[in-house]
């Protein structure tokens, strides 16, 4: 079984390294159309962790809108997959919710560890003083709550701890799934073998990375928005040609796709990884083919057989929940880990009262409905 839940240093390093060469001090909305923050990197014991500084720009996408992920983002996952008894007394909880949230001015939000996408992945604790790395924070913005997303409690169990014990507070934020010990566990799904069989009998073309041209990075860019953007919601990052393209050559995605006997690309992924670790934080593909075609089950069969031939560990976020649940995704509650002690009173009673809304009615909710 994969034991390995972390990141080794140098591996985060080299990442977080390249990671900064195209972002810090760069205007965000060249490669993300839909957010406007300011990124820049912090020492955390010797450890560069790159950082979102969000403002007061309205919309942004929700991997750096604190208010985008508790409320505009929130009410339309509502509509779209509450069950209808739900989702009206939710909406109305949640309308209420966004007018507190914007009067203590959550999105005035500083984001750690956070890479613009949908998932981060973590480094292990060893070397990491978390109350000076709080205090450091608190010093050096005073003025802005102090987040990290995209942690669980199966793979980051240290972190949370750790955190806590620093003064964070833990807010829980969606339902991820992961899949572990694929050998043993996933591979007994009748559903992934036979994705596995479509992605050896299928009649599109495999294209895989070093294959990708500048064509292939303006066809993924629409792809990935018919999907999350169309298909989801706006407030999903607006990544662009030039983000798909840069990232690519900087080493930081793995591309895969399926071209039609044309030469067009009909379905486009790109994964994320560090050491052991993998997320696929880009999907997308031709919506206007017919479901039979299975697209999507192609792109998660490369994915998942992926995993399987590293014995890595996959987090393969949020969405499609009955789909990963068949394939043997193992469901966790991810949190944000928020430090606020530093500000108004009023801002650590907002964020006290959604902590409480989330945890009393929220994971209930995404559990007893397999979110």
């Amino acid at each position: 079984m994969s034991t390995c839940l972390y990141v080794p240093h140098a591996c985060f390093a080299d990442k977080a390294a390249a990671f900064a060469t195209l972002h810090a001090g760069v205007a965000t909305r060249g490669f993300v159309s839909n957010i406007d923050a300011r990124v820049e990197t912090f020492d955390a014991g010797g450890l560069t962790l790159p950082v979102t500084v969000n403002g007061v720009t309205p919309g942004n996408a929700w991997v750096c809108s604190p208010l985008t992920t508790y409320s505009g983002y929130a009410l339309e996952e509502t509509r779209r997959v509450a069950p209808r008894l739900l989702a009206a007394p939710l909406g109305g909880v949640i309308g209420v919710a966004d007018r507190w949230l914007r009067r203590a001015k959550l999105d005035s939000a500083v984001s750690l560890n956070n890479w613009l996408l949908s998932t981060n992945l973590y480094p292990a604790t060893e070397g990491i003083d978390f109350a000076a790395l709080a205090a450091s924070c608190e010093a050096r913005w005073p003025r802005h709550a102090l987040w990290f997303r995209s942690l669980n409690a199966v793979q980051h169990a240290d972190w949370l701890q750790a955190l806590m014990t620093a003064g964070f507070d833990l807010i829980p934020t969606r339902q991820v799934y992961l899949f572990r010990d694929m050998k043993q566990g996933a591979m007994k799904h009748q559903n992934l073998h036979r994705d596995l069989h479509l992605l050896r009998t299928t009649p599109l073309t495999p294209v895989f990375h070093d294959a990708f041209t500048d064509a292939d990075f303006v066809r993924s860019e629409a792809l990935y928005a018919q999907l999350y953007l169309d298909k989801y919601s706006r407030l999903n990052p607006s990544y662009t040609a030039a983000f798909l393209k840069a990232w690519h050559r900087a080493g930081l995605l793995e591309f895969a796709g399926f071209r039609d006997d044309s030469g067009e690309l009909r379905a486009v992924v790109g994964m994320f990884g560090q050491g052991s670790l993998l997320s696929a934080p880009i999907v997308g593909y031709d919506t206007s083919w017919p479901a039979s075609a299975g697209l999507y089950r192609l792109l998660m069969a490369h994915v998942l057989k992926t995993t399987l031939e590293r014995d890595a560990v996959l987090n393969l976020s949020a969405g499609a929940a009955h789909f990963k649940r068949l394939r043997g995704g193992e469901p966790a509650i991810e949190y944000s880990a928020v430090l606020s002690r530093h500000l108004p009173m009023a801002t650590r009673r907002t964020l006290r009262g959604l902590q409480m809304l989330t945890t009393k009615l929220g994971v209930p909710i995404m559990r007893r409905f397999q979110l």
